[in-house]
């Protein structure tokens, strides 16, 4: 099986070094899993999509600032 090196910070290692009994190796594997599954689907859905990536982040803003309203509604 291959291998992988990730790279985290001191206090990320300390912190990880405080549970002994989590398998790191694994946590990442399953991460990293999850993460390609959703690109799969993500891959899938947009397969016969004519849109432009310029198009993809003009609809994420407006949806985010649609968002953003409603949230600032709700506080109010």
């Amino acid at each position: 099986m291959p291998s992988i090196t990730v790279n985290v910070d001191d206090d990320l290692k300390d912190r990880m070094e405080q549970h002994p009994e989590i398998n790191w190796s694994e946590v990442t594997r399953q991460a990293i899993q999850e993460k390609i599954e959703t690109l799969d689907v993500m891959d899938e859905l947009t397969s016969g999509s004519e849109l432009t990536e310029s198009d993809v982040a003009e609809i994420a803003n407006k949806v985010n600032e649609s968002a953003r309203d409603r949230v600032e509604e709700k506080s109010e």
